[in-house]
């Protein structure tokens, strides 16, 4: 490096090392082996270089880049000086050696002026317009769905019997994966946030965020909320309520069980599914808005297996089975929905009773509403049902609330807490080795049947809390992801799964009377203005499954154009019919059980999509390794190494550290050395840092 003062300057071998002569050379990335330079003492401090004072002042300039609001970059130079102690007399300073400058240098420093290694790639701008299709994703995503659909109409014995033995096998000897990959989510999502990750925007450096912190969490409120809230908030606390599940001592209908009904509830609803969304959306939002990509999910995958082979054969099987996942689990949630629809339809005595017939009708009349919208391009009012969606769940709650076991369901809310924390332990490890008799069959009815569903949803709600969270920190966004909707489902659970056992327990018999289908709006019938409620429930069930089957739609439609936020209407329009047609096949491969078939199709298609999940967060955590905040950390730790170890050697450990800018005038020069005179008529000065 050469002072503008001095045309130039020869580049002297390393002094003798004192003390540690045998210590190896330190190198950081993308530098050469460090220089020593002789500074004379007329140079003055530009561009990077340390003007060398007659007070035995040394230093090493780090020099880089960094990325602004404004998405430009600007060159910033540090330099982390080291101050001799002045206790040497003036003989002893006259036979020193001339300070010298540490400077770290590579070929990028010669030729352009700066460091590499501290100076990122530039992220591209997104710009939001219409993609190309992906041929090949679309096309042999859109051949296996359309084949399913075939397969359930025409040869539906076949695909029953299929789906039994393939579940059958999949959860004797891969159940495990599920289990254990889950709570892996959990803990790998908290590590991330209390990391030194943690402080790394989902953006540019300083972009503050999109959406106001009260609209973020209302949109994650939003997020929280959907079918599987209304259909198993009050079936599922039921049904552990009555059957314990294995391996719990409790005794069914005891005031144990109760406890034990409700956290495992709580642990099939809260953290787990809104881990694995987590790492998803993470995953997502850090390679859309931080480094500039495309919103795909196999764009996340450029750190692990290159962009060539993420842009190729490798990335478009990563997107067919993200597009396969949204679809079969889209299509779980559609076929729960038509059920409990078929059973409000049932309890206000509309339909007589329910059957496959009833739900293939209900599944097509809504299908069609969604094309209809789609066509006619009321996307307003799409907009409006699902605002409605909240407003009308809120309302839900509210009476329930007042009109139920009041004084019981804010008991029962520290009781759930507890009774979550206390068999936390026993949850996450329960399998079918360790169960008893039937726990292969309960968890595949339950805990597996979850997972599943969740990892098949997190390419949709992965996007959407991607795509809101921009500007947020890596930790800001694992805590609103994790608690707010955790919260929202401990107090939906409470609420209609405390009133729902409150009933149990006083007599009437909801779980054995109904199906669990039917058990909502058998609850609403021990409560005033039941008619009116279970009106209320049916709305809210078809808004959201009109609004899930929309969304759902868009997201696979983005998947199958390259990632683009406004996909063609035909490609939406295209997979709004796939995702009803596969909810159709669903239900039908259950034969008399409809949910059971849900069930077994929705573990086998989302099976291949875990190791995905798992293989995301390996590429996430690289990602985040060269992060340009990272990078400077590091580059700036061995900078400091390098100057205390010099320091140490050459001033026998009497120094003191100090970072300043080198972009110093010659006045502000001459000010700090005043004030380094000053500070040094002191004959004994201890170390410092400044």
């Amino acid at each position: 490096m050469r002072s503008r003062t001095q045309p130039a300057r020869r580049a002297l071998p390393a002094p003798p090392r004192r003390g540690r002569a045998a210590r190896p050379e330190r190198r950081a990335q993308g530098f050469a082996r460090p220089q020593w330079i002789r500074t004379p003492p007329e140079a003055t401090a530009r561009n990077g270089s340390i003007t060398h004072r007659e007070n035995g002042r040394a230093a090493v300039a780090l020099r880089g880049t960094i990325h602004k609001r404004t998405n430009r970059c600007r060159r910033y130079n540090t330099a982390a000086t080291l101050l001799s102690s002045r206790k040497e007399t003036g003989a002893i300073a006259e036979r020193r050696r001339p300070d010298v400058v540490l400077t770290d240098t590579s070929k990028d420093d010669e030729t352009a002026g700066s460091n590499s290694a501290l100076d990122p790639e530039k992220p591209e701008k997104l710009v939001d317009k219409p993609g190309r299709t992906d041929w090949t994703v679309f096309g042999v995503a859109a051949v296996l769905a359309t084949a399913f659909i075939l397969w359930g109409l025409i040869g539906t014995e076949s695909l029953q019997s299929f789906a039994e033995t393939a579940l059958e096998h999949l959860v004797r000897d891969g159940g495990w994966v599920f289990i254990i990959a889950s709570t892996g989510f959990v803990l790998f999502g908290v590590w991330l946030a209390f990391s030194r990750f943690g402080r790394i925007p989902l953006g540019n450096d300083g972009e503050r965020p999109e959406f106001r912190t009260t609209s973020w969490i209302a949109m994650m409120f939003a997020a929280g909320m959907g079918i599987g809230l209304m259909f198993y908030g009050v079936a599922e606390p039921l049904q552990h309520f009555t059957e314990a599940p294995p391996g719990s001592a409790s005794v069914p209908g005891s005031e144990e069980a109760l406890g034990t009904a409700m956290a495992t509830s709580l642990f099939h609803w809260t953290l787990h599914p809104w881990a694995i969304y987590a790492v998803v959306g993470l995953a997502l939002a850090y390679s859309s808005y931080r480094r500039g990509r495309r919103q795909l999910l196999s764009s996340a995958f450029i750190p692990l297996f290159g962009k060539r082979a993420a842009e190729g054969a490798a990335g478009k099987v990563i997107d067919i089975l993200a597009v396969f996942a949204t679809v079969f689990g889209t299509a779980a949630s559609l076929g729960i929905g038509a059920t409990q629809i078929a059973a409000g339809l049932t309890q206000v005595g509309w339909v007589e009773a329910i059957s496959n017939t009833t739900l293939v009708l209900i599944i097509t009349v809504l299908i069609c509403a969604f094309i209809l919208s789609a066509v006619s391009g009321v996307s307003k009012g799409i907009q409006w049902l699902s605002n409605s969606n909240m407003v009308l769940a809120l309302l839900l709650a509210v009476f329930v609330f007042v009109a139920g076991p009041t004084v019981f369901i804010l008991d029962i809310i520290p009781n759930s807490v507890g009774s979550y924390l206390s068999d936390f332990g026993s949850m996450i490890s329960r399998t079918g080795s360790t169960g008893g008799d039937g726990a292969e069959e309960w968890l595949s009815t339950w805990t597996i049947f979850y997972w599943a569903w969740w990892i098949s949803w997190a390419p949709f709600v992965g996007m959407f809390i991607a795509r809101i969270s921009r500007g947020r920190t890596v930790r800001q966004f694992i805590g609103g992801v994790l608690l707010v909707p955790s919260v929202i489902s401990l107090i939906w659970f409470s609420i209609l799964g405390g009133t729902a056992l409150y009933e149990q327990r006083s007599g009437a018999d909801l779980a054995g009377a109904a199906g669990e289908e039917e058990q909502l709006f058998g609850m609403f019938d021990q409560l005033p203005l039941a008619g009116i409620a279970s009106v209320l429930a049916m709305l809210l069930i078809i808004n959201f499954f009109v609004t899930s089957a929309d969304s759902a739609s868009v997201v696979v439609g983005s998947l199958s154009q390259q990632g683009s936020a406004r996909p063609a209407k035909w490609i939406v329009i295209f997979w709004g019919v796939v995702i009803g047609g596969v909810a159709i096949s669903m239900l039908l491969a259950g034969g008399d059980e409809a949910l059971q078939g849900l069930n077994n199709t929705t573990i086998i298609a989302a099976s291949p999509f875990v190791i995905v999940v798992i293989m995301l967060c390996m590429s996430l955590v690289k990602d985040l390794h060269s992060d340009p905040i990272m990078q400077v950390e590091r580059k700036s730790a061995e900078v400091l190494e390098q100057a205390v170890i010099y320091g140490t050697e050459e001033h026998d450990g009497a120094f003191q550290l100090d970072v300043s800018p080198t972009e110093d005038t010659p006045d502000s020069e001459s000010e700090n050395a005043s004030a380094d005179d000053e500070s040094g008529s002191s004959d004994e000065q201890s170390p410092s840092a400044r």
